[in-house]
């Protein structure tokens, strides 16, 4: 019998929640194969089987679990199931007699009408095909969520009011829930940045045509030449990493009565997931081409999302960027990544009036706003590294060099 613990995944952690069983108990696993899924205060992991055989778990979903407790045993004794097994079960296709209609053909609620992912009893399909009733106004009642006639009747009688899901109409129902490890920890961590750091922010907006040209142009050239789509955050992140070199201070952060400076620019960028957000790293983005930030951020983005963030993934950074616009934020204030003493924060493109040379134009603007701390960033450096993050992306061509073309060819 093979003891499978909980293994270590970080100094200061003590102990994981056992988010989900990939194989289930009494299951035949095989060596190596993915048994489980943890969840620590800062990544998720997986958890392997360290020999084949019968499976026998020792605790739940959702169980909080000790670094070092044995997770589950495995029995190497254990017979595998033969293949010709797995083949006989498996079934034949189920064939529906076909019945006779007992409806004209001229009938006036086709159920049809109803979309197929539906699942409603007869009846109420006609209801809904004759009323024309929007099924997701509708909240069912039956069994395995089928839309019983009453619930349909019901949706008539009380237009434009809508139950939670699964719920009744003037629903009193509350719930309960545990939190989870990284819930825990990202609400630790913004009071923790609420409470010790002397936050401000400063806004300013960004002309985006630049940019949308470019992607419109090489759209499909870049596509074709680097295998991933050119995005918006490869423009902000070169446009931060050459305004961090700029304004080091926004680049540091406070170790004790010392600032910890840095000659490079390890970016992370705030993921959200199913679970929470996520702040994955991405490193030396100074030193990376517009492609290789494209990859990386395909890269993280698919790791928080398939819950593979490894601690490596997660530690370090010295600024963030956070894009509020993929969920409609037109403006807000986004709070600290601590340590770190600044942080990015990205919002909805929004076509509005401008003023240019004169003459009222309509452009794609954006708000962008640097929340930082005071205690090391001054209101000069915050505002200036805005202001140069906006230049750089007005004039994606400085992005080559930082410096305008025409200037260094003058030498000003």
């Amino acid at each position: 019998m093979i003891e499978i613990k909980v293994p270590t995944v970080g100094e200061s952690i003590s102990e994981v929640t056992l988010l989900k069983w990939v194989k289930k108990d009494g299951e035949y696993v095989e060596r190596d194969e993915v048994i489980a899924e943890l969840e620590s205060e800062k990544a998720t992991f997986e958890v392997n089987a360290e020999q084949a055989g019968v499976l026998k778990t020792l605790a739940n979903e959702g169980d909080t679990i000790n670094i070092g407790s044995v997770l589950a045993n495995i029995d190497e004794t254990g017979e595998k199931p033969a293949a010709s097994e797995k083949k006989e079960v498996k079934s034949e296709p189920e064939v529906k007699p076909q019945t006779q209609n007992p409806k004209p053909e001229t009938s006036s609620a086709p159920v049809t009408s109803v979309p197929n992912d539906v699942k409603a009893t007869p009846v109420a399909s006609a209801i809904i095909a004759d009323k024309k009733v929007d099924p997701t106004s509708i909240t069912p009642s039956g069994a395995g969520g089928k839309i019983m006639k009453h619930d349909v009747l019901e949706a008539l009688s009380n237009p434009g009011k809508k139950a939670f899901e699964g719920q009744q109409l003037f629903s009193r129902n509350e719930r309960r829930e545990k939190m989870s490890n990284l819930r825990k920890t990202i609400s630790r961590r913004l009071v923790e940045a609420k409470n010790t750091t002397a936050m401000l922010t400063t806004f300013n907006e960004v002309d985006m045509s630049a940019i949308m040209n470019i992607r419109k142009q090489y759209k499909e050239s870049f596509n074709k030449a680097h295998g991933v789509n050119i995005g918006f955050m490869s423009f902000f992140a070169k446009a931060c990493a050459i305004a961090l070199s700029e304004w080091p201070a926004v680049n540091a952060y406070l170790d004790s009565d010392s600032i910890i400076y840095h000659d490079y620019a390890d970016i992370s960028i705030a993921v959200s997931t199913p679970r929470g957000l996520t702040v994955p790293v991405i490193r030396n983005v100074e030193s990376l081409s517009m492609a290789d930030i494209e990859k990386k951020v395909i890269e993280l983005a698919g790791k928080a999302r398939d819950s593979k963030l490894t601690t490596e993934d997660l530690q370090g950074g010295t600024f963030t960027i956070t894009n509020g616009g993929v969920f409609g934020s037109l403006m807000s204030t986004p709070i600290i990544n601590i340590p770190q003493s600044a942080i990015l924060g990205m919002h909805k493109i929004q076509e509005r009036p401008m003023v240019e040379n004169g003459q009222v134009v309509v452009k794609p603007m954006m708000y962008i706003a640097l929340s930082y701390d005071h205690r090391i960033i001054d209101g000069r450096e915050s505002v200036s590294f805005l202001v140069r993050v906006k230049e750089l992306l007005e004039k994606p061509e400085l992005l080559l060099f930082g410096k305008d073309p025409v200037k260094t060819l003058l030498e000003l």
